[in-house]
């Protein structure tokens, strides 16, 4: 039972405000003089069900932090502690997705949005020894357009470095909208060196994934946990070399599975599929990174396994080659090391 904040991992699916931490909303809300709804303060984590009115309240919750970030103060301060706290969990990578658009109107445009953030995540960088990247995201409760406009901008700051956009991606509701309509907006975003990352595969079962697949080619997948309901599907996926962040505890707070148990982490693993465990939203799911490890190792996986889980998230990163081979060895050590039991 060694321990699983000291086994070095990388971060690929966490929410520039849903990584948040709640007292830091709290203070937020009080300078604001605004209340925070009784979700956020009861102590327990935001548990939805998956239909569309289920995703909503999800989305309500999610906005209600989201207009609390008002200032260029604040979103440093977000990507400063988001990477503090995954320092403390042994994170050695956090790949951060972030849409613009919403802090556009309080630090003058979507650039100059974008350029605190990227500025920020190299200071975290500095400050926290975590390497920080940038993913920018377009939103499926939004114009297609937009999503090129973002791609176009993503672009122009695409670097494989701490502190530059290494990928674009698709969030929010799956349900929403044609997924080719995206088409164009990843393209852009492919000619110009970033890795295609959309969400697909959770609120939505394998025809979601064919059509994600399809129309967007993706480098990894956001959740693509449904992926596992359809074996000749999934060996695709594997076979394309599509990697897969999985958050577990995220697919029970949304209804996606009825607890953790029913997480198919283990069918998906054994296919020989490369998972990358991620948070979501550690504000709203009140589940952090090192919870999900945690949770793996409930479904059975031994340290062994747990180790290798952190290989996958650091192979499925876009670190450079260099970074990935360091910490690799990092997991090595840590499985090599006597087991305190």
């Amino acid at each position: 039972m060694r321990d699983l904040a000291a086994l070095p991992k990388a971060h690929l699916h966490l929410h520039f405000t849903g990584s948040m931490r709640l007292d830091t909303l709290t203070e937020l809300s009080v300078s604001a003089r605004t209340r925070l709804p009784a979700s956020f303060l009861d102590g327990d984590p935001l548990h939805v069900p998956a239909g569309h009115r289920g995703w909503f309240r999800f989305q309500r919750a999610y906005d209600t932090a989201r207009h609390l970030v008002t200032s260029e103060e604040t979103m440093r301060r977000i990507v400063l502690e988001a990477a503090m706290d995954d320092a403390a969990e042994g994170s050695r990578r956090l790949e951060i997705q972030v849409d613009p658009t919403s802090y556009a109107p309080f630090v003058g445009g979507i650039t100059p949005a974008l350029e605190i953030i990227l500025d920020a995540a190299d200071q975290a960088t500095i400050l926290t020894g975590v390497e920080v990247a940038v993913i920018v995201a377009a939103s499926r409760m939004r114009h297609p357009l937009d999503a090129r406009t973002l791609a176009r901008l993503a672009v122009r700051y695409a670097g494989d470095q701490p502190g530059t956009v290494v990928g674009f991606g698709l969030s929010n509701d799956e349900r929403a909208g044609r997924t080719s309509s995206w088409g164009r907006a990843f393209a852009i975003a492919r000619r110009g060196g970033l890795a295609s990352l959309p969400h697909g595969g959770e609120l939505l079962g394998p025809e979601h994934v064919r059509d994600v697949v399809g129309a967007l080619g993706p480098t990894r997948l956001g959740h693509g946990v449904r992926t596992s309901e359809d074996p000749a599907l999934l060996d695709a996926v594997v076979g394309a070399g599509i990697s897969l962040e999985v958050c577990p505890a995220s697919n029970v707070c949304l209804g996606v599975y009825r607890e953790a148990a029913e997480v198919p982490l283990r069918r998906l693993t054994d296919h020989g599929a490369q998972v990358a465990l991620g948070a979501d939203d550690p504000l709203l799911f009140q589940s952090r990174l090192v919870d999900q490890y945690r949770i793996a190792r409930d479904l059975g996986f031994d340290d062994g396994a747990l180790a290798e889980l952190a290989r996958s998230s650091i192979r499925a990163s876009l670190a450079s080659p260099t970074s990935k081979r360091r910490w690799l060895a990092e997991v090595d050590s840590w499985l090599a090391a006597p087991d305190p039991g």
